[in-house]
Order: structure tokens, then C-alpha cells, then sequence
């Protein structure tokens, strides 16, 4: 897994290290998560031991208990950090747009740059947040709101603006989240074919074909430039 330069460290939520260094444990987390992540994508979650995970990522076992609690604080933290790097990602390539089309489309290509950096990471969430502790499940629920609200509300600008038709905001805001997700999901599929851009670019001109209204057509539909 390799997070986007600048994306911020997995937040610590709960998770407690007997390390005080914040730099040393945001470095050790990442090297544990990154081979955590691989182990997990092999075997499944449940199937793999903190001994395996430890081997992967050339630690000892007792380091990682230095780093967390157990098990289910390693498969946490990888899935936040996928979470807040979409919520770091959108609002940086948007920032100093103005036209809610080309915002539309920045966004939508930062989420799945986000993803196509984290394909694996991606996967695992799909596979595995059932695996953590309800209170854990609702944490990952409400960061997901947060960022598919990011989307939500460059849909509302285009409807608001006249660039988009009349459209059910949350309908197409999770369609959009799919199709972004499926970029992961079939990646065997994908990435020999295209890049994430491409992919992005074609997906939504079948997208927007029905959306778009003809002033956002002239404001350049399928052609508008690209944010970030």
C-alpha cells in the first residue's frame, strides 16, 4: 500500500502504542500496516497471525505489540487510512476552482487516484470491515458518509448551477462511489487496459450523458478540464 505524498498518518483512534515518539510510531504503523495488508489479502483476515504479519514485515513479534493491541487494531487502522486519505485528497484538487463542473470532475478523479494507490487496502475493506467491533464498523460508516458528502455537494453545485438536469443526489453520488470502488474491485480487469484516469474519463462521459444539461454541455461536457 503506498498512500498518495502529503497523506497524513493513520489517525491513532483508540488504537495505543507504548511508544510516545509520534514520528517512530506513524513510521513502524505504516511498515506493519503495508505488510499486514499483503498477508491479509493471501490468506484473509482471519487466517493470518501476527507472527505471519511480523515475518512479512521483518519485525518481531513483540515490536508490533509495542504499536498495538492486537490483531484487529492493524486491520482498523489500515482501512482509516484509505478513509482520511479521501478526505484529504478531494479538498486539495478542488481548491481554487471555481467552476462547479471542473470541481465535479477533480473530485471524482481524486477519489479514484486514492484508490488506485491503495487498490489492495481498498479490497480489504470490502472483505473485512465486518470483521471489526461495532463500534469500530460505525467509525469507518461515518467517515465514508464524510466523504461521499465531498461528492454529494459538487452534484448539488452542478444541479444548483444549471450544468446538471434535475438529478437524486444520493442515487448518483453512490453510483459514482461504485464505479470508483470497482476500479479496485476489478483491477485484473483495469489496469492492463487503461490508466485511472482514463478510466475516469470514460466513465463518466457514459455517466454524465444523461445529466449533463445543454448549458453544461457547452461548458464543456466530456472536454472539461481536469482539476489536480
Amino acid at each position: 500500500m503506498a498512500l498518495k505524498p502529503g497523506a497524513r498518518a493513520a489517525a491513532p483512534a483508540g488504537v495505543k502504542s507504548k511508544v510516545e515518539d509520534r514520528a517512530l510510531v506513524d513510521r513502524r504503523r505504516r511498515q506493519i500496516i503495508k505488510a499486514a495488508i499483503e498477508r491479509f489479502g493471501k490468506q484473509g483476515y482471519h487466517a493470518t497471525t501476527i507472527s505471519e504479519i511480523a515475518g512479512r514485515a521483518g519485525v518481531s513479534v513483540g515490536l508490533i505489540y509495542q504499536y498495538f493491541g492486537d490483531k484487529e487494531d492493524v486491520l482498523f487502522l489500515a482501512i482509516l487510512e484509505v478513509l482520511d486519505s479521501y478526505l484529504e485528497r478531494i479538498p486539495l484538487a478542488v481548491a481554487g476552482s471555481r467552476n462547479p463542473l471542473e470541481r465535479f470532475r477533480a473530485t471524482v478523479h481524486a477519489y479514484c487516484r486514492v484508490i488506485d494507490a491503495n487498490v489492495d487496502a481498498t479490497v480489504l475493506a470490502y472483505r473485512e470491515t465486518k470483521s471489526l467491533r461495532k463500534a469500530r464498523r460505525n467509525l469507518v460508516k461515518q467517515k465514508e458518509l464524510e466523504t461521499n458528502a465531498l461528492i454529494a455537494g459538487c452534484v448539488e453545485d452542478c444541479a444548483r448551477t444549471g450544468i446538471f438536469e434535475d438529478v437524486d443526489v444520493e442515487l448518483l453520488t453512490y453510483q459514482l462511489v461504485m464505479f470508483a470502488h470497482a476500479w479496485a474491485l476489478k483491477a485484473w480487469h483495469f489496469r492492463g487496459k487503461m490508466t485511472v484516469d482514463q478510466y475516469v474519463d470514460r466513465g463518466l462521459a457514459v455517466m454524465l450523458n444523461q445529466v449533463l444539461t445543454p448549458r453544461g454541455r457547452r461548458q464543456g461536457g466530456r472536454g472539461a478540464r481536469r482539476v489536480g
